[in-house]
């Protein structure tokens, strides 16, 4: 055992870091029109809030849908090809993005030129015809976008129950799921300077470019294990340790009775994660499609100035480093305080429903530093992620392996829901309060800034209204039966 130690290859590791980087790429690709909006895209084609608001709610629902299908299509085509198609699609949709000021002066008439966008007279017919094309034409890129990064996830985990046994799963996964935050990080550092150097339609082919980059690594370095030439014997017999218990798994799993998808809809506990999704995913999306607008706003720190990228990147910084403790918490209180999983997962998440009450204090103590909000909302969006990790395994606590699949899916698409909904309430909200002015208060606060306020108390509150409902729901731990 020893001398295979010591002969075994680690290609399983190169594989695992062409994962980290896809997810990293994955959400750079997802944040560039966050951080070009406020500074670039809105002047130039004439957007209200109301309309970013209309765009990144269809994308969230876009998305959503897609989680349906992007599973099935990866075991369809089977990893090496899904996982190529699937990047092949959002790089092209990223990149799209670039040609939108081009096909809308095609559009538009009276509008010879991409130059000619900004110098149209804000309010005037042709402004709101700008505004309309574009909206339509960036919703196609933004589909385009959804629907191939929908298959990111379920390509990456495909990869690593091939490439990894058991007990290196969970590792292998948060270092490949640790490109979402590194992702996140970057995206202020290199996003806003390329457009102010370049323009924004350079921000979108570059980083959209890098897509196609990583395509050809994954052509070259990727086979199943059995079929690859850098995998050794040892390696091999290393990462197929639990053949046997998993085939054992599988009959399990396939003489097990699934339940009906459709039925799937009489138990609480299904609603119960419903619940969890819906109210919860959407400020999630809030928080990154709209905090370099905030910010802008606000403080006047747009993205490409440093105090912008500075605001931004704190704020990621934040959510990254404590999130970390997300997977820990139930851990401990099964471990140590002897709980139950279920009932311990569910102590877990009321703690962290506690963690985005912190956005409720960011509007006021905005008014001394800007360095408050990025903070405050920054450990909201850790108490998120550690609330979606556990909300997540509440699934497996409660249903049957077979039906699994099942209520994730349920659950994405109410989570697309609730976040659709959101972001176009946002955005309208948004438009109106500045439209009103001093006439629209809140709090203390008038105009948009009363409006950011509503938002961030909803988000403040949203998860403790999710915890409370789930829990009358389901008020003791008590797994699905199948019939």
């Amino acid at each position: 055992m020893t001398t295979q130690k010591k002969l075994m290859t680690n290609w399983r590791w190169w594989i695992c870091s062409l994962l980290f980087v896809a997810t990293t790429v994955n959400y750079l690709d997802r944040q560039v029109l966050s951080l070009t909006y406020e500074d670039f895209i809105k002047p130039e084609f004439h957007w209200t809030d109301n309309d970013y608001g209309t765009i990144t709610s269809l994308f969230s629902i876009f998305y959503a849908v897609a989680c349906l299908f992007a599973g099935k299509f990866v075991d369809w085509m089977g990893t090496k090809k899904g996982y190529l198609i699937s990047i092949g699609v959002w790089s092209f949709g990223a990149v799209l993005h670039a040609g939108c000021g081009i096909a809308t002066s095609w559009f538009v008439s009276g509008v010879d030129s991409v130059a000619a966008l900004r110098a149209v007279e804000a309010g005037s017919n042709v402004a709101l015809a700008i505004s309309t094309t574009s909206v339509y034409l960036f919703l196609l890129c933004r589909g385009i976008l959804a629907l191939g990064e929908a298959g990111n996830f379920p390509a990456a985990i495909k990869t690593t129950a091939e490439y990894f046994p058991k007990k290196d799963r969970a590792f292998s996964t948060s270092i490949f799921n640790a490109g979402a935050s590194v992702g996140a990080l970057a995206a202020p550092l290199l996003i806003p300077p390329l457009a102010a150097s370049l323009g924004w339609e350079w921000a979108f082919i570059i980083i959209g470019g890098l897509g196609f980059i990583w395509m050809f690594f994954w052509q070259f370095m990727y086979e199943k294990p059995e079929k690859s030439k850098r995998v050794n014997e040892a390696e091999l017999e290393y990462i197929h340790q639990d053949d046997a218990e998993e085939a054992a798994d599988k009959a399990a799993v396939a003489s097990e009775k699934a339940i009906p998808f459709i039925k799937c809809f009489k138990f609480k506990q299904t609603w119960a994660f419903i619940t969890g999704k819906f109210f919860t995913d959407g400020v999630w999306w809030f928080f990154l499609f709209w905090a370099p607008s905030y910010f802008s706003n606000q403080f006047d720190a747009p993205a490409t100035s440093g105090l912008g990228q500075g605001l931004i990147f704190t704020l990621y910084a934040i959510v990254t480093v404590i999130s970390i403790f997300g997977g820990y918490l139930p851990r401990l209180f099964v471990d140590k305080k002897g709980m139950h999983p279920y009932n311990g997962r569910m102590l877990a998440m009321l703690l962290f429903a506690f963690f985005p009450l912190a956005a409720l204090f960011a509007q006021p103590l905005g008014a001394f530093s800007p360095w408050w909000p990025a903070i405050l909302i920054g450990i909201a969006g850790a108490g998120h992620q550690a609330w979606s990790a556990n909300l997540f395994s509440t699934i497996g606590d409660m249903f049957p392996k077979s039906t699994v699949a099942s209520i994730t899916g349920i659950g994405a698409m109410a989570g697309g829901v609730g976040s659709m909904i959101i972001q176009k309430a946002a955005g309208k909200l948004f438009t109106y309060a500045e439209t009103q002015g001093d006439a629209f208060t809140f709090l203390g606060f008038d105009g948009k800034p009363a409006g950011y306020f509503i938002m961030f108390c909803f988000c403040g509150l949203a998860y403790l209204i999710a915890w409370s409902i789930m829990k009358v729901l389901v008020p003791k731990y008590k797994p699905v039966k199948v019939d």
